[in-house]
């Protein structure tokens, strides 16, 4: 979906376009919440008791899911919120598997008895959690009366399709990448269509010149070798090619602060490089970028950075938010729409893109060795 006339809702008009392929009339906001959207994360009624789990065996595996139950085990998600994201597959099999479910109307304990299979694993499965296989695929489909071939083929699809996600380009980094959860994000990022991303203190890495990711990464990273260092500046450049380059490309809504093109990151050789990658991309047909003015004084961004990633229907929409240790994503319905609102309101705000390239390129012109 191509975005093209703004239409404001909670304030006035933006009068520009964004020059686009033909597509939906639309804010940029509304193919978020175009998307149906459900809650797969973990509540405490989803999860056996550990009685269910400590009575339950393992010993005969016939479905390949290899589980062993954990008596003291702490969920992974906490309601609304969760830390460990799947991919947009297994979010979609997760889905689909619950509501085949539901309409036969038996429960988790009914199912594991029937296919002689764990509760518990049945549980992951539908949270999202873990994947499947096509062997126990098959099973449930069977047991939840599902003739169709189509439809059949369809649900199995999702499962050799998380299996391959869970084979990515940026697997070959994973020590680097594992510690801050950011293999996670790149996952979730891989399969959206639209990135709606607000940053009021660094360039996002999607818009990232090598030199301005490299000294980001050194500062911020002060834990990591150079070695490490450069890996995960080959990472944030490889994202780059594929995300915003290519058949597909997602489309990028990017909301700077103005202290972003001030602060001085690396040298002033270092900004005039970033701030030209800038106003090149602004221009790529998928690329907006905006930016808050000082002028503004306070708005609703002030709370901290966040991207809010849109999929393809039936996947619901998430919010992403980064910390060092612990980045998790919202996708409770209310959470999503509550950024999608802070969003609508920083873009009626900021800069329209022609005067963001005005002011960027007057930015640049002032920087001093």
């Amino acid at each position: 979906m191509a975005w093209s006339t703004l239409l404001m809702r909670r304030a006035a008009p933006v009068r520009w376009r964004v020059p686009v392929a033909t597509g939906l009339n639309a804010s940029p906001i509304d193919w978020l919440r175009h998307t149906p959207m459900r809650t797969h994360a973990v509540t405490l009624d989803s999860m056996p008791a550990q009685s269910q789990l400590g009575n339950m065996s393992c010993e005969v595996d016939p479905y390949g899911l290899s589980s062993r139950p954990r008596s003291n085990e702490t969920p992974a998600m906490a309601l609304k919120r969760s830390l460990v994201p799947q991919s947009v597959y297994r979010r979609q099999l997760a889905a689909r598997l619950k509501e085949l479910r539901g309409a036969t109307g038996l429960t988790l304990t009914e199912v594991a008895t029937q296919l002689e299979v764990n509760q518990s694993s049945l549980s992951r499965i539908e949270n999202g959690e873990r994947g499947t296989t096509p062997i126990l695929t098959r099973a449930l489909l069977d047991l939840y009366g599902v003739t169709d071939e189509d439809q059949r083929a369809d649900v199995l699809d999702l499962v050799r399709a998380d299996k391959e996600q869970q084979k990515p380009w940026w697997r070959k980094y994973s020590t680097v990448l594992t510690p801050t959860r950011y293999d996670g994000y790149l996952a979730l990022e891989a399969g959206a269509t639209h990135l709606a991303n607000y940053q009021p203190m660094l360039v996002p890495g999607l818009l990232q010149t090598e030199d301005y990711a490299r000294t980001v990464i050194t500062q911020m990273r002060n834990d990591l070798s150079q070695p490490q260092i450069e890996a995960l500046v080959r990472v944030r450049m490889e994202r780059q090619k594929s995300r915003l380059d290519g058949e597909a490309p997602a489309e990028l809504w990017t909301i700077l602060d103005e202290a972003v093109l001030r602060r001085t990151i690396g040298s002033a050789q270092v900004m005039r490089d970033q701030m030209r990658k800038l106003m090149e991309a602004s221009e790529q047909p998928n690329i907006t970028v905006q930016v808050l003015p000082f002028a503004l004084g306070a708005h609703p961004g002030l709370y901290g950075p966040f991207v809010i990633l849109t999929f393809a229907a039936p996947t619901p929409n998430l919010v992403w938010l980064e910390n060092p240790k612990n980045s998790v994503y919202l996708e409770s319905p209310s959470d999503v729409d509550n950024y999608a609102t802070i969003f609508d309101q920083l873009r009626a705000s900021a800069l329209e893109p022609p005067k963001t390239r005005a002011l960027t390129a007057r930015i640049s012109k002032e920087l001093k060795e």
